[in-house]
């Protein structure tokens, strides 16, 4: 598989390793000083571009990516108010691409265990919901992406929680907080408190080469498929026990 970076951080060098160690040829790597190489043929020979940048400059990566007619994988954050644009694209036939939150196989499982968890909460109303998600200093946006998606997925199960924020403590209301310290990869941390006792679930990152693996693999389910793309479709088909997810969406 020919494989485009763009973006050539820290996270694009560990995808870059990962993806030569499976057997996979990086065809171009785009950074902040050859952005002009997007429009090139060595860019259009790609079977998939793997994009990591910031929330600035993504949405005129995928345009420019679709424009050459290559599939984006991208784990950016931050620009999610573009989403429905990008989805039209989609559904248009103009582009395919596929966009999580987090590309971490552990993390996705933990997307699952917070819904179901979720879904039992709803029945224990004595009990309410916060989240923490620790970040390095680098990461821009906030909350997380991956944080947000968590919300979302207790929002969902929880009819009592209407919404999140980041500054309210309302009883409708997930509080999330964030931290910015160090290089830590991503922890998340959600808990639910009562006045006897508070049940906590975490994942805690131990480096980049989980979601390195997660997109490099995403990339590789991608090619040859049409249209927007999801981490959820993705884990349905690498578990073979595929109704271990239905009980939890």
């Amino acid at each position: 598989m020919k494989i485009a970076l763009i973006g050539y951080g820290k996270m694009g060098k560990a995808i870059e390793k990962i993806a030569l160690s499976r057997g996979h040829e990086i065809v171009c790597k785009i950074d902040i000083d050859n952005q002009d190489d997007m429009d090139s043929p060595l860019f259009a020979s790609a079977d998939v571009a793997i994009e990591f940048t910031t929330p600035a400059t993504a949405v005129a990566n995928y345009k420019r990516a679709f424009a050459q007619g290559v599939p984006v994988v991208s784990g950016s954050t931050g620009w999610l108010e573009s989403m429905p644009e990008i989805k039209a694209m989609c559904d248009r036939g103009e582009a395919t691409f596929f966009w999580t939150s987090n590309f971490s196989l552990g993390v996705n499982i933990f997307f699952a265990v917070n819904r179901y968890l979720a879904a039992m909460m709803s029945g224990f109303p004595q009990y309410h919901p916060s989240m923490t998600e620790i970040h390095h200093i680098h990461k821009l946006d906030h909350p997380s992406g991956t944080a947000i998606t968590l919300a979302e997925g207790i929002i969902a199960k929880d009819n009592l929680i209407k919404s999140w924020s980041e500054d309210d403590d309302a009883a409708d209301v997930l509080r999330i907080d964030h931290v910015r310290e160090g290089e830590v990869p991503g922890t998340h941390i959600i808990k639910w408190d009562s006045e006897v006792d508070t049940i906590t679930i975490e994942h805690c990152a131990k480096s980049r080469e989980g979601f390195a693996l997660g997109a490099v693999i995403a990339a590789e389910w991608t090619v040859g498929k049409h249209g927007f793309l999801t981490m959820d479709q993705l884990m349905h088909g690498l578990i073979a026990d595929s109704h271990l997810l239905d009980l939890v969406k």
